[in-house]
């Protein structure tokens, strides 16, 4: 069987699996979301070790460390993931909540009800929790799940599709509604893009490669998530401590991931008082600063191109620049930012109400690190991604962004 029967055979199955699942209750569904925590700690093990020979490849191939580290799991990240589902039980159900309704002047009743997209494909790099946060979140939202990981983390998935299915058929409901998209080349990721009609939506999570790709060639809708050159700016009116305490943060709390700043500007009034602390404590935990000339008087920072202001480092780099002001700030933002997370640093009301307002992007926080963008930080259990694009979706993706809507119109034998 060729790649193209195989992928259209897994979406068929997952076509049947989302029509029982769109009708499962709330109490079915959080029973399933709750085993599968449970059946992910009992087998811990297992998932480590197969996890583990992936590492262990990546490793033998000269992966880059962030990669690596993305693909890595251990027993607190297996808890992470399974707290994720236990968050996701511990939330309303989205589907069939009434969006808005009302009686017409006609007498029709009109209903915009909330259902599941149908079958959600997820195309992803390396992050094996990726597997575990989309399954969750698409068994709750009433969606069957196809996911086509890469080659990297195959061990690692597959571990995990085999613990999560066994757990869901406990419960009565079908296994495909979680399954992995077969092979392994560039192939199978071609024909689940071109699986219009067996599939409704794409998320694909990864590198600017790989989202590019899926957005430009697939025929089936994308939601595109987000690359992330994340900016923190440090107003004149900035607690200099606070500002280096979030910026230290938002850098290394987890360097490969989307979330992570990788530029930083500061208002050249600050500029003298700040620069000596933010560069010690940088470089104290380990960062390479790519600086302008003002940062490039360091020892130790090297002169940046626009190449750094451009790239999502994804490492222990970051990108550094003095601005002469708010104004000039927000232009470079706009210049350079990928529209996914940006943040402030300023005790000035009217400077944070300026910036919210002219920075365009899916997320901007005020004193507050760029890690906080982060759907388990939402408050949305889980998240399938972040999505940087403006229609159906913005910003971390929970239970609700995985729906989409119908209307139910009620009549007495109304006749147009």
């Amino acid at each position: 069987m060729s790649i193209q029967q195989q992928v259209t055979d897994v979406a068929t199955r997952a076509r049947s699996a989302a029509r029982v699942l769109a009708l499962a209750t709330r109490a079915e569904k959080d029973a399933a979301l709750t085993a599968i925590a449970d059946a992910l700690t009992t087998h811990g093990a297992l998932i480590l070790a197969a996890n583990a020979a992936d590492v262990q490849r990546a490793e033998a191939d000269g992966t880059g460390a962030g990669i690596v580290d993305r693909l890595t799991l251990d027993s607190s990240r297996i808890g992470a993931m399974t707290d994720g589902l236990r968050a996701l039980v511990a939330l309303p159900d989205p589907v069939g909540e009434v969006v808005r309704g009302d009686t017409l002047a006609n007498g029709l009743e009109l209903r915009q009800l909330r259902v599941p997209f149908g079958v959600v494909g997820m195309i992803y790099e390396a992050r094996p929790n990726v597997t575990v946060d989309a399954a969750g979140i698409c068994l709750k939202s009433g969606n069957a799940v196809l996911l086509r990981g890469s080659s990297s983390a195959r061990s690692s998935n597959e571990a995990l599709v085999d613990v999560i299915r066994g757990a869901v058929e406990v419960f009565g409901l079908p296994a495909d509604v979680v399954q992995l998209v077969p092979g392994d080349s560039h192939e199978s990721v071609k024909a689940l893009m071109r699986a219009r009609g067996l599939v409704d939506v794409l998320v694909p999570r990864g590198g600017a490669g790989l989202i590019r790709s899926v957005v430009e060639e697939s025929t089936v809708p994308v939601i595109e998530t987000g690359v992330g050159n994340c900016h923190v700016y440090v107003d004149r009116a900035a607690d200099l401590e606070m500002a280096v305490d979030i910026i230290v943060n938002s850098k290394t709390q987890r360097t490969s991931v989307c979330n992570a700043a990788e530029s930083v500007l500061v208002h050249a009034d600050v500029a003298d008082e700040l620069l000596p602390r933010l560069v010690d404590a940088l470089q104290a935990a380990g960062v390479t600063i790519h600086g302008d000339a003002a940062f490039a008087a360091y020892d130790g920072v090297v002169a940046a191109t626009d190449d750094d202001w451009a790239t999502e480092y994804l490492d222990l780099d970051i990108a550094a620049a003095v601005v002469p002001d708010l104004g000039a700030a927000i232009e470079h933002i706009t210049r350079w930012s990928t529209g996914h997370t940006e943040a402030i640093v300023t005790a000035d009301l009217a400077a944070a109400r300026r910036f919210a307002a002219e920075v365009d992007a899916a997320a901007v926080l005020v004193n507050a690190s760029t890690r906080f963008t982060d759907g388990g930080e939402f408050g949305f259990g889980a998240e399938i991604g972040i999505s940087t694009q403006k229609l159906h979706a913005r910003g971390p993706m929970g239970l609700t962004e995985m729906t989409s809507t119908k209307y139910v119109v009620t009549g007495d034998g109304h006749v147009r």
